[in-house]
């Protein structure tokens, strides 16, 4: 991103008063990685917008960069953009669907203040899109939700705006409206305006869209029956009071609607005004002592995200910031909160994919990549001045295990620092086994596509074929030293160390086998 975005005499809080920073989150192939692209083509940060499946002459979105995500047509990682639109800076997150990568969609939630909910038109609320909904209920994040691909066939809209009510306990105030059925898609109404806009896709559906305004006269003389219906539900909102209130939003209580199709742009530069007039700025945050550190304090943020080798030419490790306070300048020495140990910011930039930029400064709001911050980990807080920590980031309880070796001894190094490099990005939890030794660590992860990642980017990365032995365990609960010692006469049971922070995790193969075990130990520590 051009530094001129951020050259302005504004002070922190003016600063922090243009951005705008949020996530997109949806179930698996509702669209979210083609939303990011068709927000940054909108902006004119790229010249085409790609697809997850590009065909003919459509490339792949940028946003996913690891060969794996290209391959199989999904989001494995979260990828962060920053551009310019209408003088604010937005920064958006991209996230992992699938929820096997639940955890790492939840560390991206922590450093957002909204998120963009996307439905399929057709699917409504699916089981992910409910599970990550409900992490931003926990965190009172507002939602702004895009009903996705009404260029194909779905669902009736007023049915949807009534699931959206009764299954998550938002209420919809839609602000726009389609006019056209699922699949025959003409274009929205703005009911704040009254204003229709007719959308066509350009050719090959990679531009921006083609828009039109029209007036109520023409509309009604080209869509005849359609727009009738349309007029007739909006009468049907209005009557109900589905009218936006902002104080409602922001309390995450109701949700703006929007409709339109990503992959054809239809209704994308309605959802990038919205963002613009609607979400949240910045604002003070919740320390881990309690009161809130206000953005215009000296510089705080905190690491919610590691990710290494994200580009062939860059072999290094990349600790993904948010800026919550104060005002970031390249090469400022910061304090690390955990250990109390100076550390630089030499290396500052923006990753998009595989691309970077040089950040001379950010502000609160912003994601900043501190490239080759090898000494910082996941929830780690940096600042200046008076010290400040933030809650630490929590980690989901495993539910899948396996024993990873190489066959390989010349590769053993190599084996190492590839299990090491994936503990410390969270892609999966690495667990010690006393019986197994360091040759044979023992993977954790919450789905086990977690597992297929390990392995392609052990061998992708780090040249090591690996093998993988499941174990028979399928929950895991904390434990202490006294606890590890009553279960060594346990049968079907096995406590291990957490390598990231030596906390000792007791397996077992069911729920009810850990109860049996509890029920005989009432004095035993299991805290799943």
């Amino acid at each position: 991103m051009s530094q001129n975005v951020l050259a302005s005499p504004a002070g922190v809080a003016g600063q922090a008063s243009r951005r705008r920073t949020f996530a997109v989150i949806s179930h698996p192939d509702a669209g979210k990685s083609t939303i990011t692209e068709a927000l940054a083509l909108h902006a004119r940060v790229i010249g085409q917008a790609g697809a997850v499946h590009g065909k003919g002459d459509r490339r792949g979105v940028v946003s996913d960069w690891m060969a794996m995500e290209q391959q199989r047509g999904i989001s494995i990682t979260s990828a962060a953009l920053q551009f310019a639109y209408r003088d604010t800076v937005i920064n958006l997150l991209d996230t992992p669907g699938h929820a096997d990568f639940s955890e790492d969609t939840y560390r991206v939630l922590t450093a957002v203040d909204c998120a963009v909910m996307l439905l399929d038109a057709a699917k409504g609320l699916e089981p992910q899109t409910m599970k990550l909904f409900e992490v931003c209920r926990q965190r009172s994040i507002p939602v702004l939700t895009f009903i996705n691909k009404w260029d194909r066939p779905g669902q009736d809209a007023l049915a949807l705006m009534d699931e959206i009510e009764q299954r998550i306990g938002l209420r919809p105030t839609p602000l726009t409206w389609p006019v056209g059925i699922a699949g025959n898609f003409h274009g929205v109404i703005d009911r704040r305006t009254g204003v229709f806009t007719r959308m066509q896709r350009s050719p090959g559906g990679a531009g921006l869209a083609i828009e039109e305004e029209m007036g109520t006269a023409e509309a009604a003389e080209r869509f005849g029956a359609e727009w009738d219906t349309a007029a007739e539900e909006l009468e049907l909102l209005a009557m109900t009071e589905a009218d936006h209130d902002q104080a409602a939003f922001l309390a995450a209580t109701s949700t703006p609607v929007l409709f339109g199709a990503a992959v054809a742009n239809l209704g994308v530069r309605q959802l990038l005004n919205i963002l613009v007039e609607l979400a949240p700025p910045p604002s003070a945050r919740p320390t881990a002592a309690g009161p809130d550190q206000p953005i215009d304090a000296p510089f705080s943020g905190f690491v919610f995200k590691i990710q290494a080798n994200m580009n062939k030419a860059h072999r290094d490790q990349v600790a993904f910031m948010r800026i919550c306070s104060g005002r970031f300048d390249r090469g400022m020495v910061v304090t690390h909160a955990g250990t109390g140990r100076p550390f630089t910011t030499k290396y500052a930039q923006q990753i998009f994919g595989q691309g970077r930029d040089t950040i001379d400064q950010a502000y609160p709001g912003d994601v900043v990549g501190l490239v080759n911050a090898t000494a910082l980990g996941i929830g780690d807080t940096l600042y200046t001045g008076t010290p400040v920590e933030y809650p630490p980031l929590p980690s989901f309880p495993p539910e899948h295990f396996a024993v990873v070796r190489t066959s390989d001894t010349g590769a053993f190094k190599r084996f190492r620092r590839g299990i090491d490099q994936l503990d410390a990005e969270g892609v999966v939890q690495v667990l010690r086994s006393e019986q197994r030794g360091d040759q044979s660590p023992v993977l954790a992860a919450v789905g086990p596509m977690q597992f297929e990642v390990a392995t392609y980017r052990l061998e992708a990365e780090f040249g090591v074929i690996v093998q993988l032995d499941h174990l028979p365990y399928e929950i895991a609960a904390r434990t202490d030293a006294a606890g590890q010692e009553i279960l060594r006469t346990e049968s079907n049971v096995e406590v291990m160390t957490r390598v990231r922070d030596d906390a000792l995790l007791a397996l077992f193969p069911h729920r009810w086998r850990m109860r049996s075990v509890a029920g005989r130990h009432p004095d035993l520590r299991l805290d799943v």
